[in-house]
């Protein structure tokens, strides 16, 4: 199953709605990269096993489930997650890509790509899981928000 769908970080038009930067939507995007506990509902432990110039390989322990996935990046635009396929999950991947079509209008790109099969009788949970990761992408830019909202990016 391949989607994808956008999230608005910035309404231009919504003067309530406190702007967030390119800097501090990509320094968010790296949180969830470095320690993704805050962003995935029942991860336990995030440890990173290697580091390299924009690569990060990590073991994410959901219980007794142990997922295994590699973290690429460019920064400033985009961040790919790819998890390996064991008994325990079918592996898959997420891409996030930061879109501005103009300045300070900011959005995300979420495309993922699964084993899960669109049709037939997985039709149905395919659409569960895709309204399950939507939700789950827009918590993502709340939890963005309140790292912002913390300073958790030193201007």
């Amino acid at each position: 199953m391949k989607f994808e769908h956008l999230i608005e970080v910035n309404d231009l038009a919504n003067p309530l709605q406190a702007p967030l930067s390119r800097e501090e939507l990509w320094f968010g995007l790296l949180c969830r990269a470095e320690d993704a506990r805050a962003f995935l509902p029942g991860l336990e432990a995030c440890r990173i096993v290697e580091r390299s110039e924009g690569r990060l390989l990590r073991d994410l322990h959901f219980g007794n489930a142990v997922i295994r996935d590699c973290v690429t990046f460019e920064a400033l635009c985009w961040i790919r997650f790819e998890s390996e396929a064991n008994e325990q999950h079918a592996g898959g991947s997420l891409t996030i890509t930061i879109e501005e079509p103009e300045p300070g209008a900011l959005f995300l790109r979420f495309a993922y790509r699964t084993s899960l099969p669109e049709g037939g009788e997985d039709g149905r949970y395919a659409e569960f899981v895709r309204s399950a990761y939507h939700q789950s992408d827009i918590d993502t830019v709340r939890v963005i928000r309140m790292i912002a909202e913390s300073g958790g990016l030193a201007q």
